[in-house]
């Protein structure tokens, strides 16, 4: 097997085996794990977000010009099924961290919690935490007779929202406007990455059932733990804060 430089074509033929959405924001990086003519893996690294829970406790802040000069994201990473289990996921990660054309490389992960593929490829484990807006707003729904582990749920959100008072509903509107994050204004908005917090707000009082479980189901997701990896080029030391 051997390692390329790829494209987003070679993603595309691929994400239909990854767990998360097909969207992203352009990549930097893509490289290809190919066995002869056989597409068996692909990873791409993009520019890095300008913030992102636990940067800080490896990188001092930095304006975004500053940041993409010398920090990569991994966006994506996924493996054909029939090459899984085997470590091709670490080696990926492992043989292209140096290509990235960046001294550090960061990421977040979901899955790093039951598969520490990003560890054995060499990054280290700094932080692990569910967003504290989608805690406050758990806190909230439960109050209201919601069950947590159901929020991923559409069939059960949308009963659930049926039945409530007007009241409950607008408790579960404010505390999404209260507790905002980037995640939930990113669903209401197609133009604008992250849109605005007021035209967050209108939309959200504005919200009929459905709009609403979709809300739910992005805090279930946030909800999972997520844990930040970085990596640092051999002989690189640390920035001084």
């Amino acid at each position: 097997m051997r390692i390329k430089e790829g494209s987003l074509e070679d993603w595309r033929a691929l994400a239909g085996f990854h767990y998360r959405s097909h969207r992203f924001a352009g990549p930097r990086k893509v490289f290809r794990l190919m066995r002869g003519d056989e597409l068996c893996g692909v990873i791409v690294y993009a520019y890095p977000p300008p913030t992102c829970f636990g940067r800080s406790l490896v990188l001092p802040k930095m304006k975004p010009r500053e940041l993409n000069q010398v920090l990569s994201t991994v966006s994506r990473v996924v493996i054909h099924p029939k090459y899984r289990s085997i470590g091709l996921g670490a080696r990926l990660v492992r043989e292209t961290l140096p290509l990235t054309g960046t001294p550090y490389v960061e990421a977040v992960a979901v899955m790093a919690r039951y598969n520490p593929f990003f560890e054995r490829a060499g990054m280290r484990k700094v932080a692990e935490q569910p967003p504290k807006e989608a805690q406050k707003i758990t806190e909230v729904l439960s109050q209201l007779g919601f069950n947590i582990r159901l929020l991923c749920s559409g069939k059960y959100m949308l009963r659930k929202l049926h039945s409530p008072s007007r009241e409950q509903i607008d408790a579960v509107k404010e505390a999404f406007i209260k507790y905002g994050h980037p995640r939930f204004m990113k669903s209401f908005s197609v133009k604008m990455p992250f849109g605005s917090k007021e035209a967050y707000a209108e939309q959200v009082m504005k919200a009929i059932s459905e709009r609403l479980t979709q809300l739910i189901k992005v805090c279930g997701f946030l909800l999972q733990t997520k844990i930040y990896l970085f990596w640092r080029k051999a002989n690189m030391p640390p920035m001084a804060y």
